[in-house]
C-alpha cells in the first residue's frame, strides 16, 4: 500500500509516531473499518459534530457506508481499498473486532488509528485475552486452552460442566458449546472442527454486566456506568441502566477492572469489557470488545455523552468528559424473528403502539432485510422514574412481541 496524500484535515499540537494526532478539529474526515449498525451510529455522532466520515466495507448496503460521505467497496484486506480509506482520512478506527489486525497495522503506517492493532488482535484470540486479563489482576472463570489431542486429554474433570467456545471468530453465541461429560467435550470439539479452543467452567451466575470506558492518547480515562444485561441465547436482549440494576461494590469492582484493563494494553478508544456476577458476591470477567458495543446503546438518550460520541473523542484527540447518566435507562434489542411472528409471514413490527410510549426512542439500522437473530435495530426507553421506564418498556415489549423480563 503506497502512502496516500496527506488529508485536509486540520491539526493542533503535537505528532505521534510520524502523524499528528493531539487535536483533530471538526472538519477533518474520520475512517471506520467496517460499515455495520456501530459503524453507522458513529458516523452520525462524528457527522453531528462537524466531521466528515469514510467507511470501507465489501458490502455495497452496508447500514454505515449508506450514511457516509465516503464509502470505499473493498474486503479488509484489499491493499486498493486501504489504500482509498487512509486516502480519504485523517484518522481511522474500527466498529467490529473481526477486522483483521494486520489491516490495522498496515493503515497505522499513514495514519493514526485508534484502537491499534496489538489491542485488537488479543480481543479477537480468547486465550490471549484471557491471559491479558490475568496480567491486569482481573479473575476469569476457571479455564482450560485446547489447540490439540493432548490438550484435551489433559482437562480437569473440575471444569465440567463448562462451555467450550472457540478462540476465535465467535460472537453472540456463535462457535460455542455447552458440554457436561468428557464425551460431550470431545464431541463439541470434533463438531468445531477441532480448532482452537477455550473451555470455561460454568458458575452460578446472578447477574450479567458490562462496563464502557473510553480512554485518549494521554493516558485520560472516563466510564459509562454498569450496565446490566440479559442475554437469550447468547445474544443480548435487554439492558438495564439505573442506580439499582447492579450491586453498588460490584459496579464498582466492575469498573475498576474494565479501566485497569485498558490501561494494561495502553489502549486508545472505547472498549467495552463483560462481567458476570456470582451468587457469592464475587465478579469474573467474561470478554471484551475493542469498540462501542450494544449494551451502550442507551447512552445515545439516556446521557449527555454516547458512547459513539466517546469513540469520535478518542479517534480525534478531543477532551474526554465523564458522562453524566440523566436518565434511568432500558434498552432493547430488536432482532429479525420481530418481522416474523404472523405466522411465519414477514410483516412490520408494531412501531405506532411502541412510540406511542412515553421516552420510547427508536433506532433501526437500515438492513435490508430481516432475518432471525440478525440485529435490526433497537429501542431506548427513558423517563424520570425508574417505575415509569420499566412500564413502558414492558409495554413496548408486549407490542413488539419481545418476551417479559
Amino acid at each position: 500500500m503506497s502512502p496516500p496524500g496527506r488529508p485536509k484535515g486540520e491539526y493542533l499540537s503535537a505528532q505521534h509516531g510520524g502523524c499528528p494526532v493531539s487535536v483533530l478539529l471538526p472538519g477533518a474526515t474520520l475512517g471506520v473499518m467496517g460499515g455495520g449498525q456501530l459503524g453507522r451510529m458513529f458516523v452520525h455522532a462524528a457527522q453531528r459534530m462537524g466531521y466528515f466520515t469514510a467507511v470501507l466495507d465489501p458490502d455495497e448496503s452496508s447500514p454505515a457506508g449508506r450514511v457516509s460521505h465516503h464509502h470505499v467497496r473493498a474486503d479488509y484486506l484489499d491493499e486498493i481499498g486501504l489504500a482509498k480509506l487512509s486516502g480519504h482520512s485523517d484518522a481511522i478506527t474500527t466498529e467490529f473486532e473481526n477486522v483483521p489486525a494486520g489491516a490495522l497495522a498496515r493503515l497505522a503506517e499513514h495514519r493514526p488509528v485508534a484502537p491499534g492493532a496489538a489491542a485488537v488482535a488479543i480481543a479477537q484470540d480468547r486465550a490471549e485475552e484471557k491471559a491479558h486479563f490475568t496480567r491486569c489482576g482481573v479473575a476469569c472463570a476457571p479455564y482450560a486452552v485446547i489447540t490439540n489431542e493432548a490438550d484435551l486429554a489433559v482437562v480437569g474433570d473440575d471444569l465440567l460442566p463448562g462451555i467450550l467456545k472457540t478462540s476465535r471468530l465467535g460472537y453472540d453465541g456463535k462457535g460455542q458449546a455447552r458440554v457436561g461429560t468428557r464425551a460431550e467435550l470431545r464431541a463439541a470439539w470434533e463438531s468445531l472442527k477441532r480448532a482452537d479452543c477455550v473451555l470455561e467452567k460454568m458458575l452460578p451466575l446472578a447477574f450479567e454486566c458490562s462496563v464502557v470506558v473510553a480512554r485518549g492518547r494521554d493516558g485520560a480515562m472516563v466510564n459509562l456506568p454498569a450496565q446490566r444485561n440479559l442475554h437469550r441465547d447468547g445474544i443480548l436482549a435487554v439492558t438495564e441502566v439505573h442506580e439499582e440494576c447492579v450491586p453498588a461494590a460490584q459496579a464498582r469492582r466492575a469498573i475498576e477492572a474494565t479501566r485497569a484493563i485498558a490501561a494494561g494494553l495502553d489502549y486508545v478508544g472505547v472498549l467495552c469489557v463483560e462481567f458476570f456476577g456470582l451468587d457469592d458476591g464475587s465478579l469474573v470477567v467474561n470478554e471484551m470488545a475493542p469498540r462501542p458495543h450494544n449494551s451502550g446503546h442507551w447512552s445515545i438518550e439516556g446521557a449527555d455523552v454516547s458512547q459513539f460520541e466517546l469513540q469520535v473523542r478518542t479517534l480525534a484527540g478531543l477532551p474526554l468528559v465523564q458522562p453524566r447518566q440523566h436518565s434511568p435507562a432500558i434498552m432493547l434489542n430488536l432482532l429479525g424473528e420481530l418481522w416474523f411472528r404472523a405466522g411465519g409471514q414477514e410483516s412490520t413490527p408494531d412501531w405506532a403502539g411502541a412510540l406511542a410510549l412515553p421516552g420510547a426512542h427508536l433506532h433501526l439500522y437500515g438492513k435490508l432485510s430481516a432475518r432471525p437473530g440478525r440485529k435490526m435495530g433497537h429501542l431506548t426507553l427513558t423517563g424520570s422514574s425508574l417505575a415509569d421506564v420499566r412500564a413502558s418498556a414492558l409495554q413496548a415489549a408486549r407490542h413488539l412481541g419481545i418476551a417479559p423480563f
